[in-house]
C-alpha cells in the first residue's frame, strides 16, 4: 500500500481533475461510446454520493464515489490514473471507501461489476468481495453495436 495518499472527500472544485482522472482509466472500455462521464453526469452523481479522492502531492492520482443505502453501502466508479496504477492505489481507495460507508452505519458494502470486464472480479475477490448476484444493466451512456453486457453484484460485510 501507498502510505503517501491522502485521501479526503472531494468538493465541487475537484470535479474538472475527477472528470479527466476518470475518463483517462475507463478508456478501457471501449464497449462503449463517448467518455465515461462529463460535467453534468458528475454534477448529478455528486448531488446523491461522496466520491473520495487521493492525492499525492497536491495531484489527484485516484477517486472512487460511495452511496448509503440505508444499511447497505455502495461504491463505483473507482478510478486510478493510469500512470500510477500498480502501485495499490486502487486497494487504498476500497479501504478508504469502506471505512467511509462504516462510519455512515453501513454493515455490507455492494460493488457491481460489469462482464464485459473479465478482470475485476478476481481483482474483487482478493479484498473480500463475494458474487451475489447478477442484475440487469442500464448504462448512462450507450454500448457499441451489439454489446451485451450483465452487471455481477458483489458483497462484503463491514
Amino acid at each position: 500500500m501507498d502510505s503517501k495518499l491522502n485521501v479526503r472527500v472531494a468538493t465541487a472544485n475537484d470535479r474538472a481533475d475527477i472528470i479527466a482522472l476518470v475518463n483517462a482509466a475507463f478508456t478501457v472500455e471501449t464497449f462503449f461510446e463517448g467518455t465515461r462521464t462529463d460535467d453534468d453526469r458528475l454534477t448529478e452523481m455528486m448531488g446523491t454520493r461522496d466520491f473520495l479522492v487521493g492525492e499525492e502531492g497536491g495531484r489527484i492520482l485516484a477517486s472512487v464515489s460511495t452511496e448509503v443505502r440505508d444499511e447497505r453501502g455502495y461504491f463505483g466508479m473507482l478510478a486510478v490514473d493510469p500512470s500510477q496504477q500498480g502501485r495499490g492505489l486502487g486497494r487504498v481507495m476500497v479501504e478508504a471507501a469502506e471505512a467511509h460507508l462504516r462510519q455512515r452505519g453501513c454493515e455490507v458494502v455492494d460493488i457491481t461489476v460489469l462482464s464485459l470486464r473479465p478482470e475485476l472480479p478476481g481483482y474483487y475477490r482478493k479484498l473480500g468481495y463475494v458474487q451475489t448476484g447478477v442484475e440487469e444493466f442500464h448504462p448512462s451512456r450507450p454500448f457499441k453495436d451489439g454489446v451485451e453486457c450483465i452487471a455481477m453484484v458483489m458483497t462484503k460485510e463491514l
